[in-house]
């Protein structure tokens, strides 16, 4: 019978071969990989997919090693199609309400990231991968330079022309207004019914709740929410919610 040193010993050995064999085994018994330990492309592909479809939950920051492939994005050919093709898919619902024509279809609009992009602004900022400082944002916005999606403005004006009245909810303050509307008219927006923003009595709302309270106000005023767009899933979740949302792309941050 063999000893318990000799049936180590040749364990050992049949490992070794086995392995020899088959380097992939090694990696494949020996490896597990965390979310997030890939720094190629592939991680952040997938992270960005799971952050667009609120799968990644609250998070401040994208990640560090995604930097590069976040600005890729949002620069490059994939971002203009993804905004497209939601444009495509808005219109073609818009088209199948029946407008009443009393001026009570309503479909609503964030700003920032889904009307004006602020995408000279987070190019300084390493696209969102620096903690938000609202201060800072705020300069910006005062100098109301943001220009428009081009796809953005092509569902605006769609809904526009088959009757919808246009109401713009972004979490900007209320002393912001007159630098809005003046971005927005030089973006190329015009003709909405209101433009509601936070007042004194919205601070330390958290988003959903604030634009839902919104949205609320406005059911109670006797307007039907057809439709939504936004960039954050608080834009569009919560109560008196559109009869269809659209998640616009954003990979640069979440407001919850």
């Amino acid at each position: 019978m063999a000893s318990p040193l000799s049936l180590s010993i040749w364990f050992f050995f049949f490992l070794f071969f086995v392995f020899l064999i088959d380097p992939s085994i090694s990696t494949r018994t020996t490896f597990i990989k965390l979310p997030g330990s890939d720094d190629g492309s592939r991680y952040c592909d997938s992270w960005r997919l799971a952050a667009e479809t609120n799968n990644a939950g609250t998070w401040d920051v994208i990640p560090s090693v995604c930097v590069d492939s976040v600005a890729d994005y949002l620069n490059g050919e994939q971002f203009l199609s993804d905004y497209n093709v939601i444009a495509d898919y808005a219109i073609a619902f818009a088209k199948t309400v029946e407008i009443s024509g009393d001026g009570k279809d309503v479909w609503i609009f964030d700003i920032d990231e889904t009307l004006l992009t602020n995408i000279d602004y987070y190019k300084a900022h390493s696209y969102g991968s620096e903690p938000f400082d609202v201060n800072s944002f705020n300069e910006w916005v005062v100098q109301g330079t943001a220009p428009a999606f081009d796809a953005s403005l092509r569902l605006y004006n769609a809904l526009k022309k088959l009757g919808f009245t246009i109401i713009l909810l972004t979490g900007r303050d209320e002393d912001q207004r007159s630098f809005t509307e003046s971005n927005l008219r030089d973006a190329g927006y015009s003709g909405w019914e209101r433009l509601l923003l936070r007042g004194p009595k919205d601070q330390g709302t958290s988003a959903t709740n604030y634009k839902s309270e919104q949205r609320s106000k406005l059911v109670e005023e006797g307007f039907k929410v057809r439709g939504n767009t936004g960039d954050q899933w608080s834009d569009l979740q919560g109560f008196a919610v559109a009869d269809r949302s659209f998640k616009v792309p954003n990979p640069m941050y979440y407001i919850a």
